[in-house]
């Protein structure tokens, strides 16, 4: 990870608990800044933070829907957290992640600039417990999501297809 001076303000403004509320804008800024950029710029590359665009197939429509979230690198591939802030439900993307898991579909992942397809596969059980620790330790606010809902976060690898 490579911390910026931003990171620590960056992390406390994630801890902030009506931080949620404001998801909508700060995800539409994101895909502004990234379409812009090209890609090669994130608010989360700003605060020093890893992060990719996932782009999965809506379970229903299967129209591609892609958005942005923070990641930890590990083992060669991402973790990802369907964490949304700690509220009640889980962020759309994780029940299309699920039937992709279900269907055997692969994943698109937009990260530094490139883009690449995935493996997603969801992490579950004692594996999960030692990974879920791996990624507080990149973001310490997850420890607050969960603490902050009832149910348990899940917590998805996505292993680049070579």
């Amino acid at each position: 990870m490579k911390l910026t001076v931003m990171t620590p303000l960056a992390i406390r403004i994630g801890a902030i608990p009506w931080m949620p509320k404001l998801l909508p804008q700060i995800t539409a800024t994101d895909k502004f800044v990234q379409k812009v950029s090209k890609g090669r710029v994130t608010i989360l590359d700003l605060a020093g933070l890893p992060n990719l665009m996932l782009t999965v197939k809506g379970r229903k429509s299967g129209v591609p829907r892609t958005t942005p979230l923070l990641c930890v690198p590990h083992e060669g591939g991402n973790l990802i957290a369907g964490s949304n802030f700690g509220q009640l439900k889980p962020p759309v993307w994780v029940v299309n992640i699920r039937a992709a898991i279900e269907k055997g579909e692969l994943v698109g992942v937009a990260q530094d600039g490139s883009t690449h397809q995935a493996t997603p596969r969801e992490i579950t059980g004692a594996e999960r417990e030692q990974l879920w620790e791996v990624m507080v330790q990149t973001w310490p606010n997850y420890a607050r999501y969960a603490a902050r809902t009832d149910r348990t976060i899940p917590v998805f690898f996505l292993d680049p297809v070579t």
